[in-house]
């Protein structure tokens, strides 16, 4: 039977004045295992399911849930997750593709961009409680009862409101004041909570209890699918019972990977971005060694350049995921390609997308990268009062003009993701997960911490500053915790430069989890409200 997570927040926080808050744990070593999540009681809710003897598959579905109460302007019942496993006993990796689908009734025509960025039109049929109960019942060791008891715990008795979650909620207050997600998510109605507030959320508790008793499919085909139908027709929504009853089940299917240096890249295939990730990597392994250090302006440089081009190349290049696997020539995933573009590159040199995500290993040698979203912060702003939980906007997640492109906004479609949730192996064994939110900046997050991982300490490699480059050439970093001089030669080089704060929520929070002999290490990035935590047995 699980255990609870630790109660940290009643035990730490019980008689503290509202201005201040739970410091997260970022760094930690365990040698029976690890979890790092984007919110401390997520992880405490992992690291209580592997103390009580569950695995990787538990403990990532557990804190999943839990990330959807505690950290609900990112995820949720009404999200997409896509998940990267590897089991330790069939020596099996592979990814759980959770794409949500389109309502039937969609039509891009019908659509205008505001109705698919917020309302009940936003929405596309959630996939999340699917995805987890899937990976759960075929690949875990613990009912979805005991699963969810910590998410449920959660739900009931509140949380602090941290500093970043207040900023969000001040963000979109006016959206979700003008829906009756305002009941469920601000105070009164009206206001946002303070930071240090408890906040708690008795519908979703019982939404969470209903989905532990009746199973998850009555999310789709019983009480709660009829509540969601009932509300999407009083409020002009597109999802119907039809849609519902085509449970979007995840399909399995085979990563994409490649070598760097001693290490296998195994990342996440289409939809997914991890074919980015691969070339971006694949660039810079044909980059001589005296270029790739970012903290230079040469090598800022560099990294700009490449993930530009691969950014260039996913967006020229989409797929069908359900076709990419007879796709004879993969030219984002070829070394050629990526070894010309690196000699562009070099003479270039010369002469002049919310998310969360969480990563697991258990003693077992089971891994877990998992990625989920409802899309933009707090998705489509709408819920249901009855169930407690926010609706996605993946609607934005679609090509709206071109009918040829497999992303295109049509009934039952899927949306285009980001997500790159990854895990390398080295010497044939898991050595490291690793992903990130941020939409377009997950895999620029997760190439700068793995480069750095060769010269720095985790946590030195995920607290060091970050940039991105966008397909039109715009260089968003943190230009304060960087040499001066960097973004003077980028603008040099004809890139517009986009001037983050230090520690910018826009440029990812990378969680990881490795292993580092007998031990198990995890970071959680300060960008963010995460912690790392393992068990003591």
């Amino acid at each position: 039977m699980a255990s609870a997570p630790k109660q940290q927040d009643d035990t730490d926080l019980r008689d503290l004045s509202p201005i201040k808050v739970y410091q997260p744990q970022r760094v930690a070593v365990s040698e029976y295992g690890m979890a790092s999540t984007q919110h401390y009681l997520a992880t405490g809710a992992a690291v209580g399911i592997l103390e009580s003897g569950g695995n990787a598959i538990d403990a990532a579905v557990a804190a999943a849930f839990a990330l959807g109460v505690c950290e609900p302007a990112a995820s949720g019942l009404g999200g997409q997750t896509m998940m990267l496993i590897h089991l330790a006993r069939s020596h099996r990796t592979f990814a759980l593709d959770g794409s949500s689908r389109a309502p039937n009734r969609t039509s891009v025509q019908d659509m205008s961009k505001e109705q698919r960025l917020r309302g009940f039109q936003a929405t596309t049929v959630p996939s999340t409680p699917a995805v987890l109960a899937y990976a759960l019942e075929r690949f875990g060791t613990i009912p979805l009862g005991e699963i969810l008891r910590p998410a449920i715990q959660l739900a009931e008795n509140g949380y602090r409101i941290s500093e970043l979650q207040h900023k969000l909620t001040v963000r979109v207050r006016k959206h979700l004041q003008e829906g009756p997600a305002g009941q469920l998510f601000l105070k009164d109605g009206k206001k946002t909570f303070k930071v240090g507030e408890r906040f708690s959320q008795p519908a979703l508790a019982a939404t969470l209890k209903r989905l532990g008793r009746r199973r998850v499919t009555d999310f789709y085909h019983g009480q709660i699918g009829r509540l969601i139908h009932e509300d999407m027709t009083r409020n002009e929504g597109l999802i119907t019972k039809e849609d519902l009853a085509q449970i979007p089940w995840p399909i399995e299917r085979k990563p994409v990977s490649s070598k760097f240096g001693d290490f296998r890249i195994v990342t996440f295939p289409p939809p997914g971005a991890g074919r980015t990730l691969i070339e971006l990597l694949n660039i810079i392994s044909h980059i001589p060694k005296k270029y790739r250090n970012v903290d230079t302006p040469e090598g800022a440089l560099t990294l700009a350049q490449a993930i530009r081009q691969a950014n260039r190349d996913r967006k020229d290049r989409p797929f069908d995921p359900n076709s990419y696997a007879q796709v004879p020539q993969k030219r984002m995933l070829s070394t050629d390609y990526a070894r010309d573009i690196a000699r562009w590159s070099m003479r270039n040199i010369k002469t002049g997308g919310d998310t969360t995500h969480l990563s697991v290993m258990d003693k077992f040698g089971n891994v877990v990268a998992l990625t989920q979203s409802i899309e933009r912060v707090y998705g489509s702003c709408v819920a249901t009062p009855e169930l407690g939980f926010l609706y996605n906007n993946y609607m934005t997640a679609f090509e709206e003009k071109d009918m040829k492109h497999p992303y295109y906004l049509r009934p039952n479609a899927v949306p285009w993701a980001s997500v790159a949730p990854t895990i390398i192996f080295k010497d044939r064994k898991p050595w490291m997960a690793i992903g990130s939110p941020g939409s377009q900046r997950i895999v620029s997050s997760i190439a700068q911490v793995f480069l750095r991982l060769g010269k720095q300490l985790p946590f030195e490699s995920v607290d060091a500053p970050r940039l991105h480059c966008s397909a039109d050439g715009t260089v968003s970093l943190e230009a304060s915790r960087m040499r001066s001089d960097i973004p003077t030669t980028l603008e040099k080089r004809g890139f517009s430069i986009d001037v983050r704060e230090p520690y910018s929520f826009y440029l990812g929070s990378v969680q990881l989890v490795m292993r580092e002999g007998n031990k198990f290490v995890g970071v959680a990035d300060p960008r963010r409200d995460g912690e790392a935590g393992g068990p003591n047995k």
